[in-house]
């Protein structure tokens, strides 16, 4: 990758959970812009821990002011191959899965494509609760939100 877009990459780190599966949800995420930093928390008094995994890259790329490269990390299976496997075919297939069952969340995922087109994101998945500084805090900015519903 060129230093050059590595010097103006925005990384994004992002979490989301519920308390119970629906339940209250509640998501977290990070901007990291150069010695700029900035955090966001937010939560639904009903949710699903999928919903807010996506709310909370919804939330973190709406941020950005203008196009940016953007390094979106995640622990969430669901958003990484979402993004980077699933969503194509659901557009081929008119937002239908492989099981011939409408999209869960196409709305929310309908969102997102429309902000990473804007952007250039690179998705990147780690294992979450694995002492991943970002990841923790993003778990912490979460549950903060879940409380304060």
């Amino acid at each position: 990758m060129p230093q050059e877009l590595l010097k103006n990459t925005v990384y994004i780190y992002t979490d989301g959970c519920c308390k119970g599966n629906p339940g209250p949800g509640g998501y977290g995420c990070i901007l990291k812009y150069k010695d700029k930093i900035k955090e966001f928390k937010g939560g639904e008094k009903k949710s699903t821990n999928n919903r807010m995994e996506l709310t909370a890259a919804i939330v973190a790329l709406s941020a950005l002011k203008k196009p940016s490269p953007v390094v979106l990390t995640t622990d969430s299976q669901y958003l990484h191959k979402g993004m980077t496997e699933w969503v194509h075919s659901w557009i081929k297939r008119n937002w239908i899965t492989k099981d011939k069952k409408p999209v869960k969340n196409k709305e929310l995922w309908k969102k997102l494509l429309e902000l990473s087109q804007k952007h250039g994101v690179t998705w990147k998945w780690i294992k979450g609760h694995n002492g991943h500084p970002e990841n923790e805090r993003c778990d912490e900015l979460a549950n903060e939100a879940i409380h304060l519903l």
